[in-house]
């Protein structure tokens, strides 16, 4: 039986298309802002179209066993099913979030959704029993636990998993009062939105994010800071994908000066931001909108990358690579790309990148030795017909 992974881009268009996007079949090209606007008349990933998953993901053994144990944890809780445990103590609890977190930071989806799924009824358990001048907090934690849910379910493709955990973490973030949550939970919905290619609804909601909580011109608080830096270099990415380069440029200028106030990078209820992030995101921010000379001298001048996350790290290079593709560099490209699929290929499998920048390097002098490799730790064809 032929599976997804099988077909050619140009067959996976022809099975998904509809007839006012027929004629993007032919002038496809790789180029990643025509991906993704085909991506998003499609309402469909751009990882779909690559063939690194089907329309409904086929998963492996584990990721389903997590899905499903996430997915009933994110129901039962918001039900009130299950919660009515002894919880563990707040400081228990915030390690096993912490852990969680540091978990999906680092790349390992399947390992964060183990984690985070008991840690969901842990939390709602504290809640339920939280004495009443203590639920705004305890709210607050369900809120990070909900929202590293719906970050999971999306990089699966669970996108009504998705969008229910980030309902949920909503709901909590507003019961506690906290503006800066709520701003983060926006952001993570306009996250969802997309990948879901819902682009104007990105654009609306990650607006909201950061001007709920810009702040005043003498705030020093780096909690503050990074959250409102990271949400408006978000928006930066979301104007970017919309095709709004000065738009994104605005929005990242503002990232950068947020960052230099800062001095360093910070992490905060997962989100980390400062001098080296915004660095990163603009990398990616300028090859997407088509300079890929530029982001390659913002690599040139990056020094110490200690500050990133290991997938904030993997994901700039995959942009170093895609810049490397569009310069016409194939060789270096799959170079770079290979380092980083075989650095964290479980991580690799749920990106777009790596088959947009194949596809682009394998029109130059690009080997067939590294599309096949990159294909084994894919787990797709790479090599474009």
């Amino acid at each position: 039986m032929t599976q997804w992974s099988d077909y050619t881009t140009g067959e996976r268009i022809k099975l998904l298309s509809v007839p006012t996007i027929r004629k993007a079949e032919r002038d496809l090209g790789g180029s990643l802002q025509t991906l993704l606007k085909v991506s998003a008349a499609l309402n469909t990933d751009v990882s779909v179209i690559l063939g690194q998953q089907a329309p409904r993901r086929a998963m492996r053994g584990a990721d389903r066993a997590m899905m499903r144990e996430l997915s009933r944890a994110v129901h039962d809780t918001a039900a009130g099913v299950g919660v009515d445990t002894v919880p563990p103590t707040p400081s228990e609890l915030a390690g096993v979030l912490t852990a969680a977190w540091e978990t999906y930071r680092a790349g390992d989806f399947v390992g964060s959704g183990v984690r985070i799924a008991p840690a969901l009824r842990e939390a709602a358990a504290a809640l339920r029993s939280a004495p009443p001048d203590q639920r705004g907090a305890a709210a607050g934690i369900l809120a990070d636990a909900y929202r590293l849910a719906a970050y999971v379910a999306n990089q699966f493709g669970a996108r009504d998993l998705a969008y229910a955990g980030i309902g949920h973490a909503q709901h909590q973030a507003e019961s506690a009062g906290d503006t800066i949550r709520a701003a983060m939970v926006a952001s993570g919905r306009s996250w969802i939105y997309l990948r879901d290619a819902r682009l104007d609804q990105a654009e609306q909601t990650a607006r909201a994010s950061y001007e709920n909580i810009e702040p005043r011109y003498g705030d020093r608080d780096l909690g503050l800071l990074a959250t409102y830096g990271w949400h408006v270099t978000f928006a930066a990415v979301v104007a970017a994908r919309q095709g709004n380069v000065d738009g994104a440029d605005d929005l990242l200028s503002q990232g950068h000066a947020v960052a230099a106030r800062m001095g360093r990078d910070v992490t905060v209820n997962g989100t980390a931001f400062g001098p080296t992030t915004v660095t990163a995101q603009a990398i990616g921010i300028t090859v997407s909108t088509g300079r890929p000379a530029k982001a390659l001298g913002l690599f040139d001048s990056m020094g110490d990358l200690s500050g990133l996350t290991p997938s904030a790290r993997n994901r700039m290079m995959l942009d170093v690579a895609l810049a490397q593709a569009d310069t016409r560099q194939g060789d270096t490209a799959l170079d770079t790309l290979l380092d980083v699929c075989s650095g964290a290929p479980g991580w690799a499998r749920h990106q777009a990148l790596p088959g947009v920048v194949a596809q682009k390097a394998s029109a130059g002098s690009a080997t067939t030795a590294k599309l096949r490799k990159l294909s084994s730790i894919l787990g797709t064809s790479v090599i474009i017909s």
